[in-house]
């Protein structure tokens, strides 16, 4: 086999590690992309019962964003195993408590249910904001484009971006805004 050959196949079989910002994105979406590298599914070689999935790195957790009033309505479930011991817990008081655990839990209801789940979390590193280990930074090799653009804050434009913008009309020297 030449050392090209050898190259490409070590670059289909070896596991990829992948940089995700989830900034100002819908955990659910986030969700469903992240499986498919998860899981492999993005390789030529994918099996459904075959463990060829990447490692996914996630930062900016702590900024996801839900729609609607879906923090507000959205429950997660929980049970101790002991009588009466059942809990629901809203997004928002459960995103308080560990920002990564919205999408974590996300990701875990995406991943199809057998015995491969619980390896292909494994895989999944999350980080509530921009802060990562040099051990995990130094193996990153690719990015996963996010799913909807991050809006700038207006006050992050310069004066001379603002007075270059186009404008539809200019208001009368003598308006009165009230």
């Amino acid at each position: 086999m030449s050392a090209a050959r050898r190259v490409q196949q070590w670059a289909t079989f070896g596991r990829m590690w992948y940089l995700y910002d989830a900034k100002w994105q819908n955990p659910f979406h986030t969700a469903n992309k992240i499986k498919d590298y998860l899981t492999g599914s993005t390789k030529p070689i994918y099996h459904p019962l075959n463990d060829c999935g990447d490692h996914v790195v996630v930062i900016n957790s702590r900024d996801i964003a839900m729609p609607g009033i879906e923090w507000e309505k959205r429950v997660y479930f929980h049970h101790t195993g002991y009588p009466g011991g059942a809990s629901w817990t809203l997004a928002w008081e459960l995103h308080q408590k560990d920002p990564t655990l919205v999408l974590r839990k996300a990701v875990y209801n995406q991943l199809s249910k057998n015995l491969l789940r619980r390896g292909r979390i494994a895989r999944l590193h999350i980080f509530p904001d921009d802060k990562i280990p040099d051990s995990i930074l130094q193996n990153i090799s690719g990015q996963i484009r996010q799913l909807r653009p991050v809006p700038k804050r207006l006050d992050h434009y310069s004066e001379e971006e603002v007075k270059n913008f186009p404008k539809v009309f200019d208001w009368p020297r003598e308006y009165i805004i009230q």
